[in-house]
């Protein structure tokens, strides 16, 4: 600095204070240049293992493998495997300088191993920058991650995304609490009601594996079943993973745990919380503080150490489907690491999906059910009111509501809450026989037939083959009617007809967690439906015919899994509970609420679709594009020779300011859809042809704009 810079005048310390204030202001405010990494231009490298292999995090499928950089010797310690890593990517081979290659973007990635030397032949890059010492990758998580990419044909670095949480540094700065001694082995508990419950949690406490779907009984003693099962596993010095459909089912099976265990012995993980603490959460499990962990399907993939246990609650519900890339199920997810690791599993819910039912029938898991006494002293009284019942019913036709629905409200207020469960408006209705309700089905792919606009004939859903002389399988009749549509304004309804009772309402904008035991009505969309003290007096299941009228190929299934759900919370028939289903009685899901035989049900629906050729029995993946784009995407494909293409098929136009599903098309645009089914055996073959042909695609640059096309393995809703 120059004396004249120096000066009194111009220099700081001659300045007024309002000027230093001033300046001070200015310099908080200024934005600083962020320095850039160094090229590591002619710096020595790692005497041990100078090669490091790196994922970078691209996650598109021709970049979908490893990447090898130099490693400087000032990276040397904290460069080891599983830490995040910066480096720069898409340099050219003519930019080498001194032996290194530079040039390209910064990208994030991960530190996969350290080698001698490099396969390779050309000068490569240098690390840029090791982000955080913090190994956040074991050699564990990083198998499951690829091989869930490879069964949904997707990008390792996509499934990484949903596996490692973002970094928080202050979280990692914090030190994980000390480990806790192992807890004693649980009591039995409630888990005596079920047979062979007890041999179940002495083989987890005893260091076993057992495999195990677990059909649970009425009631809110699940979360503390579950609880006492993770108990049993950290009793044997190993962990436990429990995944939960949402954040109401995390909190009890949280309040269950520390019931049981006590404070500070298992981690919470949901994507609801902040990113610092489900990283600190998260941190805590991958250093081995605690080895329980419960959450969402954001803690499928949760590093648990010394894992012994992996279980799944309710895996009929949607929230277990990950929206994003690739779009994994919890449950294919936590199949994979039970096989992984060779740990416990267990697949509970008050119902029974298919793919349950065919873990049992295959022989892979073995039933954890409860005697019919059991049942019948826990179940409620079920009831139906069907069309015909509906049709000599004034009151119903006045009012919408079945007499023998007022009564069963009208008694049930005497002693309690009653609970009405309405469906969500908007499922889009699906033909069916006018006689027997039997869904019609096409004749060369048993796909749902769908009406058209202009009330030509008869179209499927999947292969989109016409059908112009349709006439039902079971009963001869050439009838179809459309399925009953929408959601009623029951609550208005209802508190007209009971003006004294307090209404209270749970649905999408405001959820309800439990509710008092004194007498109130409560209107719930499937699956909101909040807890009540001491049980529901009641519940009215209304237009049952919303949920079986869906053009999807679980509708049966899906609509007994929310009735089921809706109805365990409803007292038993002994202490007054009574259920009331608006639904034709003669209807396989209705005959299996009556029963209360989810399994059989599921059984029943499992062996029909292994005739047919359906999923699960089947593998199936949707491919949807732009006519051309399809196209050309089904010609360049080698799909296995078992493959059965079903399509192309128009996807409904979505519509700008409406709800889009997941794999909807872009607003405005016009797209079609095939299905690709495959006999069983041959998911892995179909999932590697998709894959293969969607990476060379992506690589001649057809991946953006009106070319794009999506992959979707395993589809949750087909049609």
């Amino acid at each position: 600095m120059s004396s004249e810079n120096g000066s009194v005048d111009g220099g700081a310390e001659g300045a007024q204070p309002e000027q230093l204030a001033l300046i001070r202001e200015s310099v908080r405010n200024a934005k600083v240049p962020r320095a850039k990494p160094r090229t590591w231009r002619g710096a020595a490298l790692a005497k041990e293992l100078p090669v490091a292999r790196v994922l970078v995090d691209k996650g598109v499928l021709h970049l979908d493998r490893y990447f090898d950089y130099a490693v400087p010797e000032e990276l040397d310690a904290d460069a080891q495997p599983g830490v995040r890593v910066r480096v720069r990517f898409g340099a050219g081979r003519g930019r080498v300088r001194e032996g290194r290659r530079e040039g390209g973007g910064l990208i994030d990635g991960f530190l996969v191993e350290r080698l001698a030397e490099s396969d390779y032949s050309g000068p490569l890059a240098a690390l840029a920058q090791v982000v955080s010492p913090e190994p956040v990758l074991s050699e564990e998580l990083l198998g499951l991650a690829r091989a869930v990419a490879d069964r949904y044909a997707g990008s390792l670095a996509d499934v990484l995304q949903l596996a490692v949480p973002p970094r928080s540094a202050r979280a990692e700065q914090r030190p994980s609490p000390e480990p806790l001694p192992l807890p004693a082995a649980p009591a039995v508990g409630s888990w005596g009601r079920y047979e062979r419950g007890d041999a179940f949690l002495e083989s987890l406490a005893s260091g076993g594996a057992p495999r195990a779907v677990w059909n649970a009984l009425p009631g809110p003693e699940w979360s503390e079943e579950l609880a006492r099962a993770v108990a049993a596993t950290l009793a044997s010095g190993r962990g436990a993973l429990v995944v939960v459909p949402d954040g109401r089912a995390v909190a009890r099976v949280d309040a269950a745990l520390t019931s049981v265990l006590g404070e500070g012995r298992h981690a919470v993980l949901t994507a609801d919380a902040g990113p610092e603490k489900r990283y600190r959460e998260w941190l805590a499990v991958r250093r081995g503080a605690v080895r329980a962990v419960v959450g969402t399907r954001a803690a499928m993939f949760a590093p648990v150490r010394d894992l012994g246990l992996v279980a799944l609650w309710d895996d009929g519900d949607d929230s277990h489907s990950e929206p994003h890339a690739p779009q994994p199920h919890a449950r294919e997810v936590l199949l994979l690491r039970a096989a992984q690791d060779k740990c416990g599993f267990l697949l509970g819910s008050w119902s029974c999906t298919v793919e349950a039912a065919q873990l049992v029938e295959s022989g892979w898991a073995r039933p954890l059910i409860a005697s019919r006494e059991q049942v019948r002293a826990v179940a409620p009284l079920v009831r139906t009111v069907g069309d015909q019942d509906l049709a000599r019913d004034e009151a119903a036709r006045a009012a919408r509501l079945p007499t023998l629905a007022w009564q069963a409200v009208r008694e049930g207020l005497r002693h309690g809450p009653v609970l009405v469960q309405v469906p969500r408006r908007g499922y889009v209705p699906r033909m069916a026989c006018a006689n027997c309700r039997e869904p019609a089905r096409c004749r060369h792919c048993a796909g749902p037939l769908e009406g058209q606009e202009s009330g030509a004939a008869l179209r499927c859903g999947w292969c989109g083959r016409e059908e112009g002389a349709w006439h039902c399988p079971e009963c001869g009749g050439f009838r179809l009617r459309a399925q009953v549509v929408g959601a009623r304004r029951t609550a208005e309804e209802l508190g007209r007809a009971f003006p004294a009772v307090p209404v209270r309402t749970s649905g999408r904008e405001h959820v309800l967690d439990t509710v008092p035991g004194a007498p109130a009505l409560v209107v719930s969309t499937p699956g909101a439906e909040p807890v009540a003290e001491g049980g529901y007096a009641a519940a009215l299941l209304l237009d049952g015919w919303a949920m079986l009228g869906r053009p999807d190929l679980r509708a049966g299934e899906d609509a007994l899994r929310r009735w089921i759900a809706a109805s365990a919370l409803v007292r038993a028939q002994e202490a007054g509970g009574t259920v009331v289903v608006v639904a034709e009685p003669t209807l396989r899901p209705v005959q299996a609420l009556v029963r209360w035989d989810p399994v059989g049900h599921a059984v029943r629906e499992l062996g029909e679709r292994a005739e047919l050729g359906f999923p699960p029995v089947s593998r199936m993946a949707a491919v949807s594009g732009t006519g051309e784009a399809l196209a050309e995407f089904l010609t360049a494909v080698e799909l296995p020779g078992e493959a059965e293409v079903l399509g192309p098929v128009p996807l409904p136009v979505t519509v700008a300011g409406g709800p889009r599903r997941v794999g909807a098309p872009p607003v405005g645009e016009r797209w079609e859809r095939v299905l690709v089914r495959v006999p069983p055996g041959r998911g892995a073959a179909l999932a590697s042809a998709l894959k293969s042909a969607q990476a060379t695609r992506m690589a001649r640059g057809g991946s953006g704009g009106e070319a794009a096309v999506w992959v979707r393995i395993d589809p949750p809703d087909i049609g």
